[in-house]
């Protein structure tokens, strides 16, 4: 966790009790006990990733209703978890709040059909340059194989960016043997199938190839976003741009990790 958010969950984090050893001195506290606290301990994350979540959301949905989904998955995370996975209750955690604001806003349908479809026009055009350049097309290339400005590629690129939200549910990968990994499989801790546990280990090196073939601005962005957890603003700082920007930045990232991802799977 980087030191920016370390100091905001200075005085409200559960400490070590989403640890080994925080379970092991919390041992006489029932377990209804030890979820109280957990949830208790952690409210606090749950409004630190509803803000990060708001990019690129209508506001006519009400932060305050995120909250309160996010407040279930932070609950529902308390009750499940496990330390003897060897993951901290907070990474765990916030994988469940997240998949919790992402369903609710999946089950709003706020997203108009034109601005999907406008979302699948551009990704459409990425794997199309992916496979005519070989390698991911720039901005410049993408809008002028769209027919369009760059000023139009920008707006749709804002108005886009609701449908890069990634639901923790979604399928993203089928096995040999025909099993399907979820998002959230990607995100747990090993497990008893040794073969799946090599799957997810592929699939994550997989992204990570991906990742390294970006750009350098799009990699920072990714970094700054989704490993030191910097809001848009606090990017456009380090990039010296703009918080749209940014956000316009990050939409076209996710779009072509996404489609990179979707054709090495697909056999495309």
């Amino acid at each position: 966790m980087d030191k920016k958010r370390s100091a905001v969950y200075k005085k409200s984090s559960a400490g070590d009790i989403g640890t080994r050893k925080g379970i092991k001195a919390y041992g006489r506290m029932s377990s209804n006990q030890i979820r109280d606290e957990l949830v208790k301990k952690n409210l606090r994350l749950v409004s630190f990733i509803v803000s990060r979540m708001a990019i690129g959301l209508p506001s006519w949905i009400d932060k305050r209703d995120l909250i309160s989904t996010g407040v279930i998955g932070l609950i529902d995370a308390a009750k499940n978890f496990d330390p003897q996975k060897g993951v901290k209750f907070e990474t765990y955690a916030s994988t469940r709040i997240r998949g919790s604001i992402i369903d609710e806003l999946r089950s709003l349908d706020w997203i108009p059909r034109t601005t999907r479809e406008k979302s699948k026009e551009v990704e459409g055009v990425i794997a199309l340059l992916v496979g005519r350049l070989g390698r991911f097309p720039t901005d410049g290339e993408i809008a002028t194989e769209l027919g369009w400005d760059m000023d139009y590629y920008n707006k749709i690129l804002d108005q886009i960016s609701g449908t890069t939200l990634l639901s923790l549910d979604e399928i993203i990968a089928t096995t040999a043997n025909g099993d399907t990994i979820k998002r959230i499989d990607t995100l747990k801790g090993k497990s008893d199938d040794p073969l799946g546990n090599v799957e997810r280990k592929e699939l994550t090196d997989n992204v990570a190839k991906v990742i390294a073939n970006l750009s350098e601005q799009e990699r920072l962005v990714v970094a700054l976003y989704y490993y030191e957890e910097l809001t848009l603003k606090e990017i456009g700082m380090v990039l010296k741009v703009s918080e749209s920007r940014v956000s316009q930045i990050h939409t076209a990232t996710i779009l072509k990790i996404r489609v990179k991802i979707r054709s090495m799977y697909s056999g495309s």
